[in-house]
This record gives C-alpha cells, structure tokens and sequence, in this order.
C-alpha cells in the first residue's frame, strides 16, 4: 500500500500505523494477505486462459477483420498483457507485502494495472459507440467506418492512455518497512497531495467522460430498438442484431457495475479522507471497502470474453467450430453492422419494388 507501516513480528496478526498530516490510525489489515493472493490468483488462471483463447481466435480464424472485431482484439490485447503482471502480485501479498523485483518492476506493474483498466474502459467505449452507430445510424456506419479507422482509433487509445499514465510512472516508488520493501500503489507520503489532483484528473478524462458517452449511446440504442417498426414481422422486430445490442448492453454495464464504479468510488473516498484528515473510525471502513474494490476492478479481465462470446459478430460459432472441427449453422447472417430494424424494412421495400418491376403492369 501506499501508507506508513510498522508490522509486529511474532505476531498473528498484522496492525498498521498511518501517519498523515497531525493525525495517527491503527487498523489491521490481516484481510487483505489472505483476499489479494487468492482474488489475484483467480484472475490469473481464468483471464489467462480466456484472454489467450480469444486473441487465438481474433487473429487465426476471425480474418478479415470488422471494425468491431478490431476493439475486441486490443481489448483482449489489453487483458491478457494485464494478466500475465499478476503473479508479481501475488507473491507480494502472500508474503505480506515485501517486494523484492526492484523499483522498475514495481512501477510497471502498476502501470499495467492502470493502462488496462482505461484502457478497457476506452474500448469498451469504442465497441459501445461502434454498435449505437450501427444501430442508429446503420448506412452511414456501413459506408464510413472501416477496419482501418478502428485500428487508428485503437492506436489513439493506447497512446492517449500510455500519455496519461507516464507521470504515475514517476510517483509510484518503493520504500523499506523493517526488513521489507514496499511497492506503493501511489507514492510517497510527501507527494500524495500531488498525485492525488493528478489522479482526479484522469479518473475525469479516461473515466468519467467514457462512462457518460457509452450511457448516451445506450439510451439512444435502448429507445431505437424498443421502437416499433412498421412492416417488420414479429421475428424481423426481434432479430439476432437486436439480441446482440441487448446482450452488448447488458455486459458492458455489468462490468461498470462491478468494477469499474465501485473502485473510482472507493479510491476516491480513500484519497479524500486522508488528504482531509478524517476520523480514523471512518478511514478504516474506506480502507477495506478500497482494497475490496481493487481486485473487483482486475475482474473485468475476466468479463470481457464474456462479451465477445454473447456479442461479437460470429465469435460463438467460430468458437464451436474450433473446439469441436463441427461447422455450426445460422439462421442468419451476422455482419458487422447489425441488421437494424431500419435496414431490414430497406430490405423489404426494395423486394416489393424488385417484385413489381419483374410481374410487370396486369
């Protein structure tokens, strides 16, 4: 952690000591030397093995690729790079955080932490507004948006998020605690004003603005396709693009709930309690509701594939068919850009002018 901490060998226990400006708290923290290593150690095994399945399957059998699978990739991408930092982790906290890899590697894998978390949020954005353009606007989406601007785009992310995320290169440090060496999730005690405005500032940029711009894109998604079309039949209204949308939704959401929301909030409320100097009762309550949110936040390495599982264009099918050498087949087409309501009643207009011109005048 990024507190001041005197641990009391030979005891069961762990008691930390935080110093902050005129202040001083004790807490124990034994919790959390038993939930990170094993939080962690899930999220190891189930987000290696699916993140490296889907990246398998984007780049062996999802050719060519659509603009939406172009997200999926880097979001998968994102994961598994994310994943692969864990064990690091683990060891830390199951030997009651001391970090012997040495301040470079200390920083980097809180870097990691960081990059993937907004990262996944970026583009989860990009698949969320890549969908309501498919459903909204279905013929612009079509004719403008190509793989080749998904791949700009996805270079803009990394950039932007790698940009951002430098000066946390520079203030997360390690220190020694008796015979230990931490590794800080922030920086030092001296600094922690500075990081703290620095931090709030791109939990506004990299999270707050994604988070309003995908709850825009779901409500204008949500009234088009709850909207009625008429000269659509019943199977037409509730077609395999409208539940793909549905499932989209549905999962993205999920994952904010779970951890994306929960962990801004609680960081947010541990950074203000210490830069206020709250009571110690009130700090320790944040303190564990925080570190309860930080591997919450390391779960949507695991969520994810979910996502390109229920959602993506052929995913499923292509998947069955890699596992099991059996071509699965669909009642449909699946492109990229769903076929709305909108294109649908299109559809149906030109083969009742197609069938007029061919019968000809009676």
């Amino acid at each position: 952690m990024d507190i001041d901490t005197n641990s009391h060998h030979g005891q069961n226990q762990s008691v930390v000591f935080i110093n902050y400006f005129n202040s001083s708290c004790r807490f124990d923290e034994e919790f959390k030397y038993i939930l990170l290593p094993v939080s962690y150690s899930l999220v190891f095994v189930v987000g290696l093995a699916l993140n490296a399945l889907a990246l398998w399957m984007f780049l062996k059998k999802m050719r060519p690729w659509k603009p939406s699978i172009v997200y999926m990739f880097h979001l998968a991408l994102s994961d598994f790079l994310y994943v692969l930092s864990l064990p690091t982790l683990i060891y830390y906290y199951a030997n009651r955080s001391h970090w012997p890899f040495g301040v470079a590697a200390c920083k980097i894998v809180r870097f990691l932490f960081y990059a993937n978390l907004y990262c996944s949020i970026l583009f989860l954005t990009c698949i969320s507004v890549h969908r309501y353009l498919g459903i909204c606007h279905p013929i612009k989406a079509m004719t403008l948006v190509k793989s080749r601007h998904a791949h700009l785009v996805c270079c803009l992310v990394w950039a932007m998020v790698t940009a951002c995320l430098v000066p946390n290169l520079i203030f997360v440090t390690t220190s020694q605690r008796d015979n230990d060496t931490l590794c800080h999730d922030t920086t030092s005690q001296e600094a922690f004003d500075q990081y703290v405005d620095y931090s709030s500032a791109v939990m506004v940029l990299l999270f707050g603005i994604p988070f309003l711009v995908i709850m825009v894109c779901y409500c204008l998604m949500a009234r088009a396709l709850c909207r009625p079309r008429r000269g659509l039949s019943a199977s037409q209204q509730g077609g395999a693009s409208r539940q793909k949308s549905i499932k989209l939704i549905i999962v993205v959401l999920v994952v904010f709930a779970v951890c994306f929301v929960p962990f801004h909030i609680t960081r947010t409320l541990y950074y203000t309690s210490r830069v206020l100097d709250l009571n110690c009762e009130f700090l320790n309550i944040v303190n564990f509701t925080y570190k309860i949110t930080r591997p919450l936040a390391s779960v949507n390495s695991c969520i994810d594939p979910i996502l390109y599982f229920l959602a993506g264009d052929q995913y499923r099918s292509k998947l069955v068919t890699a596992l099991t050498g059996k071509r699965q087949t669909t009642s449909g087409r699946s492109p990229d850009h769903a076929q709305t309501p909108c294109l649908l009643l299109h559809r149906e207009e030109n083969r009742e002018k197609e069938g007029l011109t061919s019968t000809g005048p009676v």
